[in-house]
């Protein structure tokens, strides 16, 4: 979904002998095999494209600006009941990981994403035992919760098992989260099992969903944090992604606005750079479950305290305490945006975009089914 332009076979073709002669002049393009293949990897993923000197094929996104990365080599194609996936190898930043044509992560940068989703949570609270992964189909942040020593059990709630099959054969750095015993794998509707898990079960639960448009929309709504809430201890967290301050900030209002009526215990905005998201940054929704005292500001259990989570092939690539500290400093535009819609009341409050707020996903696996 969200493809901005669509190619057929021919305009593919003509495009590529348009703009390279001496391809055109020495090859016969509708019986090369290689070219062929490519063309065919081109029409299937309809966001990858010719570059401007036809030497190379890149991978774009498009909506008002575009990334774009240059393909080495298609590795995987499919469709599963969900969305489309797409794995490709990058030049630059390794395997990537696309669904519906969005790219949701790369090998080089999926460590600032899967670190500080999860450490964001579990540093802010003592000894976190039960935990619910939320999504997170390719194991990146199961990978992460195994670190913390305290863990008695992890819980993961995953769509669509295409992504995990597909992970666990490109991306291998991300799927080792799967091989940890105290994992406990549930391929379905996550918001139905969290409408059907004990009250006050989890220390932590960490959402890694889809864009908040469309059916999605519910997953943004008061409901689906009441059933967060419900199923979290007291004293509990959220970590839940939150979209990009450069292009979301009506969301982020939003959100923040209807979990500070859920979540007494506090909420909070993070953000973090992941160079492959759309400008190139992200945000957290940490929120706090009436209870013990919760301080996000300051992590309580920092990870390079626990014996063994940064040894053995564990170290952190991007997470750390000082980071943790900084992510929640935001920049004056933010705080003042921010503040002044809280300071207002509904009816003063701009009113909201109609579109889209972007058609490059900024979210990740596609792990829930609005219901």
């Amino acid at each position: 979904m969200f493809h901005p332009c669509y190619f057929t076979m021919f305009f593919l073709k003509y495009s590529f002998c348009k703009c390279c002669p001496f391809y055109y002049e020495s090859h016969n393009y509708f019986t090369d095999v290689s070219f062929s293949k490519m063309l065919v990897n081109i029409q299937i993923c309809s966001n990858i494209f010719p570059s401007r000197n036809c030497k190379s094929v890149c991978f774009k996104e498009l909506d008002g600006e575009a990334h774009s990365l240059k393909v080495e080599k298609i590795l995987y194609q499919g469709k599963s009941p969900y969305q489309e996936v797409l794995v490709f190898e990058s030049s630059t930043y390794g395997n990537v990981l696309v669904l519906d044509g969005i790219v949701q992560l790369t090998d080089k940068d999926e460590c600032a994403y899967q670190e500080m989703v999860t450490h964001l949570a579990l540093c802010s609270i003592p000894s976190p035992k039960n935990v619910l992964v939320v999504g997170g189909g390719d194991g990146g942040v199961l990978r992460e919760i195994a670190k913390h020593d305290s863990v008695e059990s992890i819980d993961i709630c995953e769509i669509d098992q295409l992504v995990i099959d597909v992970c666990k054969d490109f991306f291998p750095r991300l799927y080792v989260g799967y091989k940890d015993p105290r994992v406990k794998l549930h391929v379905g509707d996550a918001v139905e099992f969290l409408r059907n898990s004990p009250e006050g079960k989890y220390d932590a639960i960490i959402v890694d969903s889809s864009d908040p448009i469309g059916p999605a929309q519910e997953l943004v709504e008061k409901p689906f944090f009441q059933t967060i809430a419900r199923a979290l201890k007291p004293g509990g967290v959220l970590s839940n992604l939150a979209e990009s301050m450069w292009l979301h900030t009506h969301l982020i209002q939003d959100m923040l606005s209807i979990c500070r009526e859920v979540f007494k215990g506090g909420v909070r905005y993070a953000w973090a750079s992941v160079p492959t998201y759309p400008s190139g940054v992200i945000g957290f929704l940490l929120c706090a479950k009436e209870g013990p005292p919760v301080d996000f500001l300051t992590p309580v259990n920092p990870i390079e305290k626990i014996e063994g989570a940064t040894k053995d092939g564990r170290e952190m690539r991007f997470y750390n305490s000082e980071i943790h500290k900084a992510a929640f400093i935001l920049p004056t535009f933010v705080k003042r945006e921010l503040e002044a819609y809280n300071s207002s009341t509904e009816k003063e409050r701009p009113e909201k975009p109609t579109a889209k707020p972007v058609k490059m996903k900024v979210m990740r696996d596609s792990a829930i089914t609005a219901s």
